[in-house]
């Protein structure tokens, strides 16, 4: 195998630059402070060089405090992990909305496609019930196991308000659009907050089987403003980095000064961030078939077995 790629230190003074989403018709900088520094090949002794607590397997990249279930699932495995955050959550305007569409309207169904959006509706209730509003009795079909989780964690007096009664067979958006009961309605009334980055996928399919979908854009996902450059040089040597949506893929590619050179595993917790990661010139993608957190350890694995035999050859 090629030895693998990492920065040179032939260092130009400390500054901050611009950072670009790639492959988008309007590039949006955001200004990331890092040194800038040339990409090279490193040798195996130049690697072996590197204190053995720099050389973690995984990269996890989820937003700080969201990363923990698979960093100790991977713990449990003996596989050591370098946290970098490459996206973080902005609520938008439409968060304002939840409230009073919540007490004042009845749906017959609240989806919910991610933590964040289930972390607002749990926030959106609490609310509620501290303003003595009314307790909204809200039924939630969720995408996956992994939201779900989101509303077990809360206290017992929000569960009998927030009742997940349904999950599809597959966690994909294409197929809760598909499964999710109608309970014998005509006019079956959905209210889907979402990431404004979130396709249209759902609530279309919803609306051709006739029902009648509000889409609140409840958050958006954006760069990190800031990456420790020492962190991003480790994670350039780690041989899986693992990845939950097309905007994190993005945010990585935007990191690395030349993508068509680094060659390491991608790890994708699905088939949507895989497909992103596949479209902006990664080659080495795994992703489970069914989206979770046990699928993409299971990924993460297979991922690191491929990359171990080829450091073999």
């Amino acid at each position: 195998m090629a030895a693998f790629s990492l920065y040179t230190f032939s260092t130009v003074s400390t500054r901050a630059i611009p950072c670009y989403w790639p492959y988008s018709r309007e590039s949006r900088s955001r200004t990331i402070t890092i040194k800038i520094r040339c990409f090279a090949s490193a040798s195996a002794s130049a690697s072996a060089s590197l204190p053995s607590t720099s050389n973690p397997k995984v990269v996890v990249t989820r937003e700080r405090g969201k990363n923990a279930k698979l960093i100790d699932a991977l713990a449990n495995r003996r596989i050591t992990c370098l946290e970098l955050p490459l996206i973080q959550h902005t609520k938008l305007s439409d968060v304002d909305k939840l409230s009073s569409l919540l007490s004042s309207s009845s749906f017959d169904w609240t989806i919910i496609t991610s933590p964040e959006a289930g972390l607002m509706i749990v926030q959106t209730q609490k609310l509620l019930v501290h303003r003595a509003a009314g307790t909204p009795k809200v039924t939630v079909g969720v995408v996956g196991a992994g939201t779900a989780c989101v509303f077990e964690k809360i206290q017992p007096s929000l569960k009998q308000s927030l009742n997940v009664a349904f999950m599809p067979s597959k966690a994909i958006g294409k197929v809760l659009a598909v499964e999710l009961p109608d309970n014998g309605n005509q006019r079956c009334t959905v209210l889907y907050p979402a990431s404004a980055k979130a396709s249209n996928e759902i609530e279309e399919g919803l609306t051709k089987r006739g029902f009648e979908v509000t889409r609140l854009n409840t958050y958006t996902t954006e760069l990190v403003n800031h990456v420790d450059e020492i962190v991003l040089e480790q994670a350039l040597l780690a041989p899986v980095i693992a990845v939950a949506s097309p905007s994190a893929i993005r945010a990585w590619i935007s990191l690395i000064p030349e993508p068509q050179r680094w060659d390491n595993a991608v790890a994708c917790i699905g088939g949507t961030t895989a497909l992103a990661a596949k479209k902006l010139g990664l080659r080495n993608v795994y992703f489970p078939e069914n989206p979770g957190i046990e699928g993409w350890v299971n990924s993460i694995l297979e991922a690191l077995q491929v990359q171990n035999q080829l450091q073999k050859v």
